[in-house]
């Protein structure tokens, strides 16, 4: 096959939030599961769907041809591989990732991506007024769309990350900006002589408590609520946040690391789990995931060039990096 033309090449990226588009749709009816006992006539499955068979039909012709569903006859359309990501009884499901592609003002701070280069402000700020983070305090519902999609990406994500380390030295340690726990409880389950905290805002690591319970390791963690701006507990060996600061400035992201620093042991150790970009031009994942920051957040994806010099600025040396997946690593740092 022929390299297509750079005039196809364009078009194709410019077509690219189409097919985004049609996967959130497909996600918020459930398309996957209902397909996930094989082939059904459009008809079917609108009825199933609460949808209108002929745009349902449309929306999934179009996928088939982006390979994301079958279509072994005409307005018959069935599962893929890729379809199958969708599905929410799936380990490592992306059901509420695309949901989250699908708020509509997320989406609309991205599509405004042109007011970044002009504003140091993210263009979400620039165009509702208030942060992401504001923004999803004021919407509940979205923020357990937002909190579903961060567990099921870090479920997988950590999977990795403790494969990636021996955390068998470490003692106890306190996940900072931990989220619902889950982290936590993947480490505990491993490491049955390591005890942990998980600490977040209030309202977010209210939520940990039953995940910890459910894992069986409730009674080696602690649950505590604050403001990473502010302090982080004291009393452990090992301090790791995972996926926190690439939502932040330099400035604030040396602010965190030092409410760390004063408080961990000079034997302890700092992990830091986030995209680490290489300099170069090869194609890479945190790059795009870089761009979502200047569309939502002051922060940014970072190399591990400016991982070390945030690092040192907050009383940290930069020890190793360890591969977590194709574009997340694994950020050891000590005090110094």
């Amino acid at each position: 096959m022929p390299e297509p033309s750079p005039h196809a090449r364009m078009m194709a990226i410019l077509h690219a939030p189409l097919v985004t588009q049609m996967v959130v749709a497909v996600a918020e009816l459930g398309i996957a599961d209902l397909l996930a006992d094989g082939p059904q006539p459009v008809e079917a499955l609108a009825a199933k769907a609460d949808a209108r068979p002929d745009a349902l039909h449309r929306i999934l012709r179009a996928l088939a041809g982006a390979g994301v569903v079958a279509q072994p006859a005409p307005g018959v359309y069935g599962p893929t591989p890729v379809l199958d990501t969708l599905r929410t009884d799936t380990p490592g499901s992306l059901h509420a990732w695309a949901r989250l592609w699908g708020l509509p003002e997320r989406q609309a701070a991205i599509t405004e991506l042109v007011r970044s280069v002009r504003d140091e402000r993210p263009p979400f700020e620039q165009i509702h007024g208030r942060g992401w983070w504001a923004h999803l305090d004021e919407r509940p519902e979205q923020a357990a769309v937002f909190r579903d999609a961060m567990g099921d990406l870090s479920r997988e994500l950590h999977a990795r990350a403790l494969a990636a380390y021996d955390f068998s030295g470490v003692h106890r340690i306190c996940d900072v900006g931990g989220g619902t726990g889950d982290l936590v409880a993947a480490l505990l389950r491993s490491y049955p002589g390591l005890t942990a905290v998980v600490f977040d805002q209030p309202a977010v690591v209210e939520h940990a408590a039953a995940v910890l319970e459910r894992a069986g390791v409730a009674d080696r963690a602690t649950v505590a609520g604050g403001d990473f701006f502010e302090a982080v507990p004291a009393g452990a060996d090992a301090y790791l946040l995972s996926m926190i600061l690439h939502d932040w400035t330099d400035e604030q992201a040396v602010t965190v690391l030092a409410n760390v620093r004063r408080v961990i042991l000079h034997s302890g150790r700092l992990f830091v789990v986030d995209a680490v970009i290489p300099e170069d031009d090869r194609p890479h994942d945190g790059k795009l995931r870089d761009i979502i920051m200047l569309a939502l957040h002051p922060g940014r994806e970072r190399t591990e060039r400016e991982f070390a010099a945030v690092f040192e600025r907050a009383g940290f040396r930069l020890a190793g990096t360890h591969a977590v997946s194709g574009s997340t690593g694994l950020l050891v740092a000590v005090p110094v």
